[in-house]
């Protein structure tokens, strides 16, 4: 399987380039790209590709890939991944997917009725504690679920934000709620559902930045569970939870970029049988979430030519509720789903054109 890696910075050498080496010689990495040529070079070099560009057409036209791997800024993947796909190129892209639902849609009208796909890095819904877990609530035993609590409260100082691409809606995608909180979100609608409704608020409440520093909104599950969801860079006791409350046990992941399954937890409601609770929390052999669960499974599935669970609607439902929510936030209104679609100001960004919000050029109509 050729691969080519496109953006050569710190999550592509420390993530994506150990784990597609770790599954040689079935995938070997042929080539690099990187609008920084030391970069590519450099990476090449550490990681023993051939092939350094800095241009992907070119890749693209000399390589012919089988497998693309996007590790660059979210503003440049919806032109990236057409151009893969358009190659003949499977796809798979770091989050967040995109800017926008209406360049979501635009990558999946690129994709062929039997691939090539473009998948997302969703990797927090693999591993074992994810896939124990979706089949006890999948399998009715644990009740129905009621309540649920979803929180990405991380900390991020002046100095992260000082890169002039972080914090703009442009370059970054938007603040927390797409470029942090969209793993945990992710995840429980991997467990949960679709979800039906939401009602948020967000805020810039310390950070000079265009997006948001901090979100928190309610959803109501199509399912009837109720839940909360709250997205922060300005909370130094980091974690990263979700809990799930059903008739006859909470279920609760903590944990902070990544979970194996000591950090799952399962509590049973009294009454419950003890020998029925030792059921429920035996996870099996651990597989911890990682880019190499989830590597693994994409190269998987491209090899039976089956569509990748992070690819089409299975993205696309993660995406369409960070824009609910910050289209409920910053219209002050309930946000049902299936509600923006082409000719809504959220499709086509994340901002809405709010002012207040949306960058300033957007306002005054200049370049």
């Amino acid at each position: 399987m050729r691969t080519a890696v496109v953006g050569t910075g710190s999550i592509a050498r420390g993530a994506h380039l150990p784990a597609l080496r770790s599954l040689a010689p079935g995938v070997d990495v042929v080539a690099a790209v990187d609008v920084s040529e030391e970069s590519v070079r450099s990476f090449c070099a550490e990681g023993g590709i051939p092939h350094p560009y800095t241009r992907l057409d070119l890749m693209l036209a000399e390589q012919k890939p089988d497998l693309v791997v996007l590790c660059t800024p979210p503003a440049t993947h919806r032109e990236q991944t057409v151009a893969a796909l358009r190659a003949g190129a499977w796809v798979l892209c770091e989050k967040p997917p995109c800017p926008s639902l209406e360049s979501f849609d635009e990558m999946l009208a690129e994709e062929g009725d039997d691939g090539p796909y473009a998948a997302f890095v969703f990797q927090h819904r693999l591993g074992s504690g994810p896939r124990h877990v979706r089949r006890l609530l999948r399998d009715g035993v644990l009740g129905r679920p009621l309540v649920a609590h979803c929180q990405t409260t991380w900390y991020r100082d002046a100095a992260y934000f000082a890169a002039p691409w972080r914090g703009q809606w442009e370059t970054e995608g938007g603040g927390p709620t797409m470029g942090h909180g969209i793993h945990q979100m992710d995840l429980l609608l991997d467990l949960l559902g679709p979800w039906a409704e939401v009602k948020a608020m967000a805020g810039r409440l310390i950070h000079d930045v265009r997006t948001e520093d901090v979100s928190t909104a309610l959803v109501r599950f199509r399912n009837g569970a109720l839940g909360t969801v709250v997205n922060s860079v300005l909370s130094p006791d980091e974690v990263s939870r979700i809990r799930i409350d059903c008739e006859h046990a909470t279920v609760e992941v903590t944990h902070l970029y990544g979970h194996s399954n000591a950090d799952w937890h399962i509590t049973p409601a009294p009454g419950v049988h003890e020998e029925t609770a030792a059921a429920w929390r035996d996870f099996g052999a651990d597989e911890p979430s990682s880019h190499l669960a989830q590597v693994r499974s994409f190269v998987h599935d491209l090899r039976l030519g089956r569509r990748p669970g992070t690819s089409g609607a299975g993205g696309r439902t993660t995406l369409e509720l960070v824009s609910a929510l910050y289209k409920s936030a910053f219209t002050d209104s309930t946000v049902h789903a299936g509600e923006i679609g082409p000719g809504d100001d959220f499709y086509s960004a994340l901002h809405g054109g709010t002012p207040g919000w949306a960058p300033t050029k957007d306002l005054e109509g200049t370049a």
